[in-house]
């Protein structure tokens, strides 16, 4: 009876076990291996879902992928180069082969992958940040085209506004360098790239209002029509300034600028951020959306105090937040040379 018992658990077993080999539900197993870390188990588990399947793209993926979380960058590579030459690859795929480039330092392997994927991909803007990234030391100016280029075709891609306002920073290109650092704050609000885009904004701010001929000067520049428009409504609030760039005056300057721009340009000149900020002016939520882009910059203890004192205002603004989506239309993309 006890022999039989177990022959039908073995049965039974090996039935389950059967039953596993489906290649999709191997691959779902994988991918909770992944998720938990445990790559040598995503490998051997997605190794035998190949074999079914040997052609899968996104399972060929995921093993590229738990390769290059393993620090296993020769078995990455083995598994990337053809994957990238599939006649069905996607960006995500050059995407990956890119970090296991950049891990190896292989920046001449990896300038060659960007060219194909953009030429391949052209409206992708991860791609433009990515390669921009990578040459950004070596090519500022050929970094920084990449990065506008990226914003022209994909702008709701927060990474090349990150790195455009970076470099518009280190140009004196003051102007543009605030507007593009605040869409990337709309973008990506939680992360420590955003961090440091608050600190960089409120010191533009500071640096626009210390050139007391700011309008003047890109009046001088050959910049466009709207470039001029922005900063001239800007510069009308220096006499805000008289208590030096706080939360509390970049709310009042902030305020004024938008009520100008809409009863004077606003119609010519459809700018997703102005329209987003309009908006957090009608619902009454601007004063804590100035106090959440400036306050941790300007002064931290401070913000804290702030914030808990006001923290109905504050909540109703990161919920306003993380209810929606920023997103540029095309078209508005006002270019600054």
């Amino acid at each position: 009876m006890k022999k039989i018992v177990i022959m039908l658990l073995l049965a039974v077993t090996t039935t389950a076990v059967a039953q596993a080999q489906n290649p999709a539900e191997l691959h779902e197993t994988a991918k909770t291996f992944l998720r938990q870390g445990d790559y040598e188990n995503s490998i051997l588990v997605l190794n035998r879902a190949l074999q079914q399947d040997p052609n899968n793209l996104e399972m060929t993926k995921d093993l590229l992928f738990s390769y290059y979380l393993k620090r296993d960058f020769a078995k990455a590579l083995e598994i990337g180069k053809p994957l990238v030459e599939k006649p069905n690859v996607d960006v995500p795929a050059f995407h990956m082969m890119g970090l296991v480039y950049k891990s190896i330092a292989d920046n001449k392997e990896a300038e060659k992958l960007y060219k194909r994927a953009i030429k391949m991909f052209p409206n992708e803007g991860i791609l433009y940040s990515e390669y921009g990234e990578m040459i950004m030391d070596k090519d500022p100016e050929g970094a920084l085209k990449l990065f506008e280029k990226g914003i022209e075709i994909d702008p709701n891609h927060s990474s090349n506004y990150y790195f455009v306002s970076k470099q518009y920073a280190q140009r004196g290109e003051i102007l543009w360098s605030m507007l593009y650092g605040e869409m990337f704050l709309n973008m990506e609000s939680f992360t420590p790239r955003a961090t440091e885009t608050k600190n960089l904004l409120l010191d533009q701010y500071k640096k626009f209002y210390l050139a007391s001929n700011a309008a003047a000067s890109y009046n001088a520049k050959k910049a466009n029509d709207f470039t001029k428009a922005v900063a001239d409504v800007l510069a009308q609030q220096q006499s805000q300034t008289s208590f030096g760039i706080t939360p509390e005056t970049l709310t009042i300057i902030r305020t004024h600028f938008i009520l100008d721009w809409y009863e004077k340009h606003g119609d010519k000149y459809p700018f997703r951020l102005f329209e987003h900020q309009r908006q957090l002016l009608q619902e009454g939520l601007f004063e804590a959306y100035n106090f959440w882009l400036f306050g941790p910059a300007a002064n931290l203890r401070t913000y804290q105090t702030w914030s808990q004192f006001h923290k109905e205002e504050l909540d109703a603004y990161l919920a306003f937040a993380r209810s929606k989506v920023f997103k540029v239309p095309e078209g508005q993309q006002y270019r600054v040379f």
